[in-house]
């Protein structure tokens, strides 16, 4: 059983404010079949021609995670949400890097939904998982390649510190080609019903299952 619990300064500001997550055992990470890349290449170009005549922030996930961002104290226009980060991107007419199958589906799904997802080593996180905002005395080194400071920010703890937010993840729990077991933590908007939300789990999971094997659990934090 996960163990995640959300910290009272996050649920005293933002009652409704849920974590999803999912966890899967005995995966195969690749580099992206065929099938994922041609998947990959027409879901982003039918998203380039839905965005060419949309505001980004008509999508009511991301208006809703920017509020929500400026509810915690964070600006953002700052610290993108990484699903508005994502989104942004495709706008402009450049292309999404592939990585493997597993961050190539992570990013598929967080386009679908527009929501914030991130996907770590399980086998990297030690313990319990916290959500909780950050201090000055909250950084790690980022997939970007910079050290990421989370005071004020959505961030995400286990018994050896910080190392995932709905802005950037961390290297110490990147998903690797050597990875069999992972956790995707998904930032569900709050005004998403807990049904809405476990119907959100069980298809996204399907779908990465359906790719990389193994077998899977789901549940919401709330």
């Amino acid at each position: 059983m996960t163990n995640i619990s959300l910290s009272t300064s996050i649920t005293e500001i933002l009652p409704d404010f849920k974590i999803g997550w999912i966890t899967y055992h005995d995966i195969v990470v690749e580099n992206s079949p065929q099938m994922v890349r041609g998947r990959y290449q027409f879901y982003l170009e039918t998203m380039m021609m839905d965005l060419e005549d949309a505001e980004i922030t008509s999508f009511q996930p991301v208006k809703e995670w920017r509020t929500v961002f400026k509810k915690l104290g964070t600006d953002p226009s700052r610290y993108r949400p990484s699903s508005e980060a994502l989104l942004r991107r495709l706008k402009k007419g450049s292309d999404l890097p592939r990585i493997h199958s597993a961050a190539d589906i992570n990013n598929l799904l967080s386009l679908q939904y527009k929501i914030p997802i991130g996907i770590y080593d399980l086998d990297k996180v030690e313990g319990s998982i916290t959500i909780l905002l950050g201090d000055e005395s909250t950084t790690y080194q980022g997939l970007n390649g910079r050290e990421v400071n989370f005071t004020n920010k959505l961030v995400s703890l286990d018994e050896k510190g910080p190392f995932g937010s709905p802005i950037v993840d961390s290297e110490r729990t990147a998903v690797t080609e050597e990875t069999t077991n992972a956790i995707q933590l998904y930032y569900i908007q709050p005004s998403l019903s807990n049904e809405e939300a476990n119907k959100l789990l069980q298809a996204s999971g399907e779908m990465f299952n359906q790719i990389h094997g193994g077998d899977f659990n789901y549940g919401l934090a709330n």
